[in-house]
């Protein structure tokens, strides 16, 4: 099982580093445009698009390699038996918020398809197509959380994340 997780995690990663090519791609694209004379409609709109996928995708990475910001001021501070209630009420609270992102981000591509929505730009993307990154991205985040939560509520340290992965400092 944790192999499948942990390609699940990879596999967002690397298409979140897809689209942040595609997003390189139409800003240089809409750069030499400009520079040679041609216009490609919505270069801008889909650099938008391959962004916020990138965005949303890359979450479930970044939070299982520890990268996240958290604020352990009242962590650090606590018990060890307070410390690990706190950590799972925080998780709790976090598969809460993103069980909502996710639900809503995937109505709001069933909503697009159903009604037919296209992008106000001159390129008319059905918006359902870009949606798309944004779900997948919050429901891999949600699966990631509970992974966490899982983790945490078993009695397990969140530091044995990725043993190869540098430390983050900050100097």
């Amino acid at each position: 099982m944790r192999r499948a997780l942990d390609a699940l995690y990879g596999g967002a990663a690397w298409l979140a580093a897809l689209f942040m090519i595609g997003t390189l791609a139409a800003i240089l694209l809409s750069v030499f445009g400009r520079l040679f004379d041609f216009h490609v409609r919505g270069t801008d709109a889909y650099a938008g698009y391959c962004m916020a996928a990138a965005a949303f995708l890359s979450l479930a990475h970044t939070l299982k390699r520890g990268e996240h910001i958290r604020v352990t001021l009242i962590l650090d501070r606590l018990p060890p038996g307070a410390r690990r209630g706190f950590e799972i009420w925080c998780h709790g609270a976090g598969i809460l918020l993103a069980a909502l992102l996710a639900w809503f981000a995937a109505r709001l591509v069933w909503q697009s398809f159903q009604f037919n929505d296209v992008s106000q730009g001159n390129d008319a993307t059905p918006l359902w197509l870009p949606q798309i990154g944004m779900a997948l991205g919050a429901l891999v985040f949600l699966i990631a959380l509970c992974d966490d939560f899982l983790i945490v509520a078993g009695g397990r340290s969140l530091r044995h994340r990725d043993p190869d992965a540098e430390p983050v400092r900050s100097e």
